[in-house]
Order: C-alpha cells, then sequence, then structure tokens
C-alpha cells in the first residue's frame, strides 16, 4: 500500500440525531368535537454506527470527514401517528478500529470482525405523546415529552492494524526485504533507514494450505515510546500481533545492545507487550560463516529462540515459518 493513501488515526466531530417531540393533540372531527388525547410520540433519533469491513485497510476513505451529523426523529402527530425515525449513518471501518473521545481519552468502541456492527453514539429517544399520559383521573393530559438530545463531542478513530506476526527492529534491519520474500507484499525496499514509514501487511503460505499474516512496522529508534521517531504511531500496531519477530541484522555492532533497544521501547510503551511469544532471526546471514554464527549466538540473550536467515539466498526462511507457526498455535 501506497504510503499516502494509509491513514490510521482521523478526528472528527460527531452528533447522533435528536429525538422527535410528543405530540399534545386531542381527538377532533365533524363527529368529534371534544375527543380524548391522541398526540403520537416522536421519533427515535439516528444512530451512528461502526461497521466492521475486511476489506478495508485504511481509513483514507473518512480523511475529509470533518463533521458527521445524523437525522433528527420526526416529532409525533395527531391520530396517535409516530414520528419517523432518524436515519442512521453507517460508518465502515477496517477490523481493528477502535473509537476513542478526545474530552476522556475513553475507549468506546472496538471493531474485530467482518460485518460487526456497534452503535457508537446512540440517537436520542423520541418523547411520548399525550396520549401515554391519560389516566382514569386525567382524562385530558396537556403534556407530552420533548425528545431527548443525541450525543455529541470530538471523537478519534484509530486503527491498529490486525496481524498474527509482527515484524520488529531498527530501522534497516532487513524488515522488508524478509516480508518480500516470504509474503506476496511488495513494500519499499531501500538501503537507509525509515523506507518503511507505514505498516504493510502480507499473508504467508504455508504447507497444507494454512496461512498467517505478517505486518512489517516502521523501524523502532531509542525514545520510541517517547515519541521519538514515528513513535507512539506505529507502537500501537505492535499491540495487536500474536508474535513478534525481532530482526536484528548480521553486521549489527552489538546485537544483544540491538535487541534490548528493542525491547525496552516495548516494555516502556506497554509492558503487556512483554506477555506474547517472541523470536529472534539474524537476517543479512549470507555475509556469515559457522565462526561468526558461534560468536553471535554467544551475545544473543539466552532465553529467546533465535534463527540465522538470509532474505537473499533463502537461508532458514522455511524453518522460520516452521517455528512462527509453532508459536501461533502457542499464543
Amino acid at each position: 500500500m501506497d504510503n499516502s493513501n494509509f491513514v490510521d488515526q482521523i478526528k472528527v466531530f460527531c452528533r447522533s440525531g435528536h429525538g422527535g417531540a410528543g405530540s399534545r393533540h386531542f381527538l377532533r372531527n365533524k363527529f368529534t368535537a371534544k375527543g380524548g388525547p391522541d398526540g403520537g410520540n416522536g421519533g427515535r433519533g439516528a444512530h451512528i454506527i461502526l461497521k466492521g469491513n475486511a476489506q478495508l485497510w485504511t481509513l483514507l476513505h473518512l480523511r475529509y470527514y470533518k463533521n458527521i451529523l445524523a437525522e433528527n426523529g420526526g416529532n409525533g402527530m395527531g391520530d396517535n401517528a409516530t414520528g419517523k425515525d432518524g436515519k442512521d449513518i453507517i460508518i465502515e471501518v477496517p477490523l481493528g478500529t477502535i473509537a476513542i473521545d478526545e474530552a476522556t481519552g475513553k475507549k468506546e468502541a472496538e471493531i474485530l470482525k467482518d460485518g460487526e456492527e456497534i452503535i457508537w453514539l446512540q440517537g436520542g429517544r423520541g418523547g411520548l405523546g399525550n396520549a401515554n399520559f391519560k389516566t382514569s383521573t386525567n382524562q385530558a393530559p396537556e403534556y407530552a415529552q420533548p425528545g431527548e438530545t443525541g450525543t455529541e463531542g470530538i471523537k478519534i478513530l484509530e486503527l491498529k492494524v490486525l496481524a498474527d506476526v509482527g515484524l520488529v527492529g531498527l530501522p534497516n534491519a532487513g524488515k522488508s526485504t524478509l516480508l518480500s520474500r516470504i509474503t506476496a507484499a511488495k513494500p519499499k525496499i531501500a538501503n537507509y533507514a525509515f523506507t518503511t514509514l507505514t505498516p504493510q501487511l502480507g499473508i504467508v503460505k504455508y504447507r497444507e494450505g494454512k496461512s498467517f499474516c505478517v505486518a512489517d512496522l516502521p523501524g523502532i529508534i531509542e525514545g520510541a515510546a517517547e515519541g521519538k521517531g514515528l513513535g507512539h504511531r506505529f507502537l500501537r500496531h505492535i499491540e495487536r500481533n500474536s508474535v513478534l519477530l525481532f530482526v536484528i541484522p548480521a553486521d549489527s555492532k552489538d546485537h544483544k545492545k540491538e535487541f534490548e533497544i528493542l525491547h525496552h521501547e516495548l516494555e516502556k510503551y506497554n509492558p503487556e507487550m512483554l506477555q506474547k511469544e517472541f523470536l529472534l532471526a539474524i537476517s543479512k546471514s549470507d555475509m556469515l560463516d559457522d565462526e561468526l554464527k558461534s560468536h553471535i549466538i554467544k551475545e544473543l540473550p539466552i532465553n529467546i529462540d533465535y534463527i540465522f536467515i538470509s532474505s537473499i539466498t533463502g537461508e532458514g526462511l522455511m524453518e522460520l515459518k516452521d517455528k512462527l507457526w509453532s508459536l501461533l498455535q502457542k499464543s
């Protein structure tokens, strides 16, 4: 997906519809001079509804929405006629979208399934007409309810990419090249930092027709948890991944330190990320001989499984898929 077409956060003013007023009406016709109350109820104000769409991968289609204003319910009428309900607004969003209220920071909705619908902002209820208030002691009530007001506020829609495996590494670690080799994705690849500016998704075809989704995430730098570099913009996408594949290049000056930087940034951003399944891949291993591999192994953390891979020669790629599949079943 082109970087300019990937939008993972939008801010918009939303207002659901007001409920219609109940009618204060009495039956009057040429046969009835003073009939009883027959005021109908007001219609419901329109809801604003979020709907999951598995065919969407970005919030781009909502980028230019500044105001989402739902229709008000119609007022009640005589002859016990209920006012028309407002027409609901349905907003289709990618799976993994979270709705947040800007004022409170509270998460209001989360879309995870295709076709799932959640009423985000509920329309106001219609008011009751005066026919509802007739009693044995009050045969001609003059009162009818006004409709309830709708809900309004500045809202945020935020996309957290849904993928089984997230590729995590410093800039230029070889993540994009790896994604292009094990999936049909075509990410931008170049020999400089921050080639990847937005998440790239690809489907890995595994044995016996099985498959899983891998996301190449923009490179982490020290201080990312405080917002440096692309900071929170990409760290939130990692929260969705079941398994994290740490990618560290063979030509790194200090493999252990590089892993510790990545691990520390995840911990600072959200300690729960450390509960995920980890796998460490040493990329660009075609430049290593057995002696250099032995030296690197001594640097690696002892409690994390590792594998040497090369996206150029294909070394270790099938074994990598096996390990990732095994971790996915475990998670």
